[in-house]
């Protein structure tokens, strides 16, 4: 078990990627604490999840400092420690470039980018003081190649990606690793409900060589690994999850 007597917090972990995410991590062994906006569906994730471990629950606007500090502290009082953070809470709206309206670029900026850096900058500072811990962000191919549609939320994924390797070398001296996942297509609620038709979803598999959709599954496995001391020599990279898209023109 790589994560036992761990203790992580989950953002973003009511349903899809960080569902996966909260799951692995009890599996190897984690204390877990997730958080998310919808009530209705975090109840019910901390209820599936219960099954596999010990999780707590907690509702956190991860774009509101002072919430993300009530996550801190509730993390820290409920457990003593805080050892790794998986920042997953993201939002994507398909559109494009010239139709975005301020809000949703900024909507997009706050959640995807703010909320990486409120949420690692607070609990960095409790890891300090342990002189230990393991930050995993959610990034994206996005963040690395274009895609049309997508300019707002592909530059906030850019942002997470140059934000975790700005923050691996700065925490570094407090034996505080950071590292980014970037995931290709996965089929979640997320991605269906940003917008891709059913038609564009089935052509999509086109572009991937190993021929299927990523499954929520194997971006919890990435970010386990991360987490877990098999990684004690990584940080400041990103770990490309795609089946192998972006490897090609």
């Amino acid at each position: 078990m790589k994560l036992q007597n761990k203790t992580a917090i989950v953002t973003g972990a009511g349903r899809g990627i960080g569902k996966a995410i909260a799951k692995k991590f009890l599996q190897e062994g984690a204390q877990v604490v997730i958080c998310d906006l919808g009530e209705t569906r975090l109840h019910n994730a901390a209820k599936e999840l219960s099954e596999y471990g010990t999780v707590h629950r907690i509702t956190v606007d991860v774009t509101k400092r002072e919430q993300v500090l009530e996550l801190v502290k509730f993390t820290k009082t409920t457990f003593g420690s805080i050892d790794i953070l998986a920042n997953n809470a993201g939002i994507a709206r398909f559109e494009p470039f010239l139709d975005i309206t301020d809000q949703n670029w900024q909507d997009t900026l706050n959640v995807n980018l703010t909320g990486v850096f409120l949420c690692s900058q607070l609990v960095a500072h409790e890891m300090k003081q342990q002189h230990a811990g393991v930050i995993v962000n959610m990034a994206s191919t996005n963040g690395i190649l274009g895609e049309k549609g997508l300019a707002h939320y592909n530059a906030t994924k850019a942002g997470v990606i140059l934000l975790g390797k700005s923050m691996a070398i700065e925490l570094a001296p407090f034996n505080i690793r950071v590292n980014s996942v970037c995931p290709g297509f996965i089929l979640t609620e997320l991605a269906l409900e940003g917008g891709m038709s059913k038609e564009e979803v089935q052509n999509y598999t086109s572009k991937i060589p190993l021929n299927r959709y990523g499954k929520v599954e194997d971006v919890a496995n990435a970010f386990a690994f991360l987490a877990s001391e098999e990684a004690s020599f990584i940080t400041g990279t990103e770990l490309v999850v795609d089946g192998g898209q972006i490897c090609q023109e």
